[in-house]
């Protein structure tokens, strides 16, 4: 029998997500799938009319391969649009960058390779924080540090605790309106040695004697050896949306400054809430120092240890970068970005990613790109899935097809997310990437086969960005609030 003790003591609750959503526009085909199965059946027809049956066998049989065979987690088909889209690219020579040191860039924007060369820099007066301006996407995106202590560490109440707070926190981004994303970004770098560095100064005895030089000549080796973890939360405003509110602050970027600055006092102040710990918004020089740091991390720790350089933000993207079908080449790191393509189907504790956000000895960067959704936009979709899911349904059952497991699961997700939203809960769309960084192939290989054993180990599914690494190592490596 549980004594009342034991009975009052705060426990973890186990949480569950919901499925990545397979369903097609009719009976589980996607467009692309439906495309190629009516032109099989067209020509099938066209065989029939003209008597030449035999004719139209090869073209079936082609539509059926591309439309029903799977390679890499998608249908033959489904690779397509990223092939066209690399062939493009390769045929422009969009693959690879060279920045031209004599040929400066416009005033105000970054050295970026790729459609991340569009961004711009604004410096707001008021907080000295830089805000990067993407024009194409109309977003307005600020940086703070956040410090924060182990999680795995913390007893179970607190870790309760801190989890209820982080969720009031996004609860907060989805009740603005105005935010476009929230991204959460955790990176591991080689320590600088600045911190032992500086205690030195601070507590050492600089004499000229054998001791103190050896220990000053140790702290100097040893520093660069180790790791450190530094974790960024990146807010996004959406211009579109609060173009009323930015035209009655002044209108312009002034006005749409204005308008994120509200929501970025808003943000510390719930961040604070949660025992979290700010920073303040990252100046011109902090977010030079993370771009060159994510491109050339081989310098990170030299540009930390040596005050202004490298703190250019105009001029703080790579020096050549070359993309392949599988990793991208920068500088002097090689990289290759995984996406989460599954989260735990199973009920997990909060602590789950663990295994992977605690892996030592591998250089990566973890992103979670959190976008809120509207309520009304959130209710009129989860109305959609679920007329979609019933009206699937019954043209299964009018066939005679049986209804698996997995279609029955998603549509239980659909119903336990309407349930949540009539509770008064947010709904967020979360898109987690892994941004894995070595010094050559064959260590980045290793890299990545590490970091999907841990994503194992944490209950998650990875896949490789196969003809889109460069696109999604801005997003998973920079936190510029870039979407997906």
């Amino acid at each position: 029998m549980m004594s009342a003790s034991n009975a009052s003591e705060p426990h973890l609750a186990p949480v569950k997500f919901s499925r990545l959503s397979r369903r097609g526009v009719l009976l589980g085909l996607s467009g692309l799938q439906l495309v190629m199965a009516g032109i099989g059946a067209a020509s099938l027809i066209l065989g029939l009319y003209a008597g030449e049956v035999v004719i139209a066998f090869p073209v079936v049989g082609i539509c059926a391969v591309f439309a029903f065979v799977g390679v890499g987690g998608r249908k033959l088909i489904e690779w397509a649009p990223i092939g066209a889209r690399w062939l493009w690219r390769s045929a422009g020579g969009q693959l690879i960058y060279r920045r031209r040191i004599v040929k400066p860039r416009p005033a105000g924007t970054l050295a970026l390779p790729g459609d991340a060369a569009r961004l711009r820099q604004w410096l707001d007066p008021e907080t000295g924080a830089v805000m990067i301006h993407d024009p194409h996407a109309a977003t307005l995106t600020a940086v703070t540090f956040v410090s924060h202590p182990a999680f795995v560490l913390l007893d179970p109440a607190e870790q309760e605790r801190r989890v209820v707070s982080w969720g009031r926190v996004l609860a907060t981004a989805c009740r603005s309106g105005r935010i476009a994303s929230v991204q959460v970004m955790e990176r591991t770098l080689p320590d600088s040695g600045r911190g032992l560095a500086q205690w030195w100064d601070s507590h050492g005895n600089h004499d000229s004697t054998w001791a103190s030089t050896t220990y000053a000549e140790l702290i100097e080796r040893a520093g660069p050896a180790g790791e450190q973890h530094a974790s960024t939360i990146s807010i996004s405003l959406d211009m579109k949306v609060a173009g009323r509110a930015s035209r009655a602050a002044g209108g312009g970027m002034k006005g749409a400054a204005t308008v994120l600055r509200q929501e970025m006092t808003t943000l510390l102040a719930a961040l604070r809430s949660a025992d979290l710990s700010p920073s303040g918004w990252l100046g011109p020089g902090d977010l030079a120092l993370i771009l060159r740091s994510a491109y050339d991390p081989a310098v990170a720790g030299a540009l930390e240890r040596h005050g202004d350089l490298g703190r250019n933000l105009a001029t703080a993207g790579p020096v050549a970068v070359t993309e392949s079908w599988g990793s991208l080449r920068s500088d002097s790191a090689h990289h290759c970005v995984l996406w989460i393509s599954e989260w735990p189907r199973s009920l997990v504790f909060p602590g789950f990613l663990a295994p992977l956000l605690l892996s030592s000895g591998i250089r990566r960067t973890f992103t979670l790109l959190y976008t809120p959704i509207r309520t009304d936009r959130a209710a009129r979709d989860i109305r959609k899935k679920k007329t979609e899911y019933i009206s699937d349904a019954a043209q299964r059952q009018r066939i005679g097809q049986i209804e698996d497991a997995q279609q029955s699961a998603e549509y239980q997700d659909v119903l336990q997310q309407e349930a949540d939203l009539t509770a008064g809960h947010g709904v967020l769309r979360c898109t987690g990437l892994v941004a894995v960084s070595a010094n050559d192939p064959d260590e980045l290989e290793r890299g990545v086969a590490a970091i999907e054993q841990a994503a194992i180990q944490a209950s998650c599914e990875t896949r490789r960005l196969w003809g889109q690494q460069a696109q999604g190592f801005v997003v998973a490596a920079l936190p510029l609030g870039r979407s997906v």
